[in-house]
């Protein structure tokens, strides 16, 4: 487990990776012909949905190994990569809206989206996962509970991707992987990039510093718990 030290450095090092990609994302793309600058988002708001689908992948890892061999640290990596995971979806959700609305004068409540349905269940069933850990009586059967929510819950993922060829939707196609290629000038794929990469930075920071968390959580647990022993034998 990374030190503070560590962890401090890295958090710094996120912080100047994000400050890097804004700066291309305001002062080096080119902005859009036809959207103008609202288009600017776009490099956040698939960044966080990646970085999202990223940490719900780290819950299904982290889920099996605990169901398979009962890993301890599994569950912990589990724990702490939904909670930054939602955190991603619900910046890629508030963004979408944020773009979505200039363009199409689009309101969720009116106009049904796939896109945007099929990502609020996602959150929808992470959020569960996540009131799961923090409601139900602790214990092997709790963990287990999550455990199969955080497995199960994964497959809305794909949905989610494949969702604009599935279904009439609002929402724009592919641009970045598409049969021709990304569909967009290099300083735009550049950018994409540079910010993808520093959202996953940041995503990989965030769930060490959840993941330390967690560790310290539980062995203030243990102390609490041998405390109330020893004064119980007294």
């Amino acid at each position: 487990m990374p030190s503070n030290r560590t962890l401090h450095f890295l958090s710094l090092l996120a912080v100047l990776a994000m400050l890097g990609a804004a700066a291309m994302i305001f002062l080096y793309a080119p902005q859009d012909a036809l959207q103008g600058p609202v288009q600017r988002i776009f490099y956040l708001h698939v960044s966080a949905a990646i970085a999202g689908f990223a940490c719900f992948g780290l819950v299904v890892g982290g889920s099996v190994a605990y169901l398979w061999k009962g890993s301890v640290r599994g569950d912990r990596v589990a724990r702490s990569a939904a909670l930054v995971g939602l955190v991603m979806l619900t910046v890629n959700i508030f963004m979408g809206i944020v773009w979505a609305k200039p363009i199409w004068n689009w309101d969720p409540a009116q106009t049904w989206d796939a896109k945007f349905t099929t990502t609020v269940v996602l959150w929808l069933i992470y959020g569960g996962y996540l009131l799961i850990r923090r409601f139900a009586a602790a214990g092997r059967a709790q963990m287990r509970l999550a455990a199969i929510v955080g497995i199960f819950g994964f497959a809305d993922v794909p949905i989610v991707y494949e969702s604009v060829n599935w279904w009439r939707t609002l929402h724009p196609g592919p641009v970045l992987v598409t049969a021709g290629g990304p569909a967009m000038p290099a300083p735009m794929l550049q950018t994409f990039v540079v910010t993808q990469l520093a959202v996953l930075f940041l995503t990989g920071v965030l769930v060490a510093i959840r993941y330390r968390i967690e560790v310290l959580r539980e062995e203030q647990a243990r102390r609490q718990q041998t405390a109330m022993l020893e004064l119980a034998a007294e």
